[in-house]
């Protein structure tokens, strides 16, 4: 395993943390270990970003779709 190092980091960053670590029963390097395993599992790739919305704008083919242009300016005209 390697190791890291984090310079300038503010100290309410580190208060944050250490209150979060007493919440959660864990040291503070174990909080810090959980949230950056947490963070960095996080599928935010904008390739998989686009590929979800693509699946998602395939299940609406062939649905006729309204000018979002439209609604806003319908609902600014009340």
């Amino acid at each position: 395993m390697g190791n890291l190092t984090v310079r300038n980091l503010d100290d309410s960053v580190i208060a944050r943390l250490k209150a979060q670590a007493r919440e959660n029963e864990r040291s503070l390097e174990g909080e810090i270990r959980h949230v950056l395993k947490k963070e960095v599992s996080k599928p935010r790739r904008a390739a998989e970003f686009f590929a979800r919305a693509d699946e998602l704008a395939a299940t609406t083919v062939g649905t006729r779709q309204t000018d979002s242009t439209a609604l806003v300016r319908e609902d600014r005209a009340r």
